[in-house]
């Protein structure tokens, strides 16, 4: 018989426990029907029955989806969202991408020999 109230027991701190550090980690405004301060009363005070209501009643709810909720990110559900609606335009804008991007790596190029330049003069 004693084994079984310290085994209820057990359950019951570790129960306690493990809701009253949830209960003081979470931010106060995810909280249900209760102001935080007063959960965390009520789970010290009334271990079993304040643990037990703070998992049914206090403890925020999963943010998961609803049904029918609409996604965090519309855009990439949409099918055929990658499929291009004008290929002359794609074309012509790759074309000025990799023409601008030419153009840096030649400034790039020209401001590195000038860096090296200026560095053997300074050497001299």
């Amino acid at each position: 018989m004693y084994k079984v109230y310290a085994l209820l027991s057990i359950v019951s701190l570790i129960m306690m426990i493990w809701c009253l550090i949830e209960a003081v980690s979470t931010d106060e405004s995810r909280i249900r029907n209760l102001p935080k301060l007063w959960w965390i009363l009520l789970i010290l005070f009334f271990p079993l029955a304040g643990s037990i209501a703070w998992l049914a009643a206090g403890r925020p709810e999963a943010s998961r989806p609803r049904p029918g909720a609409a996604p965090a990110f519309p855009e990439y559900d949409r099918p055929g969202r990658a499929v291009s609606s004008d290929p002359a335009k794609d074309e012509d804008f790759l074309k000025q991408v990799r023409e601008r991007a030419e153009q840096q790596r030649q400034r790039y190029e020209q401001q590195k020999k000038q860096e090296r330049e200026q560095g053997q003069t300074d050497a001299e």
